[in-house]
């Protein structure tokens, strides 16, 4: 998918990494120090991933409500591509 920044990979590339875990969870920011009112949705993620010498690390980051849209957009995309492999 050239020319809309997505990372190409060559498909005899050596797979470095191999995804263990994926877990995730819907929360609700409902305050802060700075803000006594948030009521900000995220969504959590979790990934267990191992790397080629069998070290195994605990990733994880939140994303707002967009980006997990955008997020889940971009694997029904690659789900799309992979069917027609």
């Amino acid at each position: 998918m050239e020319g809309s920044g997505e990372l190409l990979l060559d498909a005899k590339a050596e797979v470095t990494h191999q995804l263990l875990d994926f877990q995730w969870k819907l929360g609700m920011a409902v305050s802060s120090d700075s803000c006594r009112s948030l009521k900000y949705p995220y969504v959590a993620v979790m990934l267990k991933v191992r790397d080629c010498s069998g070290q195994v690390t605990s990733k994880s980051f939140e994303m707002t409500i967009p980006q997990f849209q955008n997020f889940y957009r971009q694997f029904k995309e690659i789900a799309a591509v992979i069917e027609t492999v």
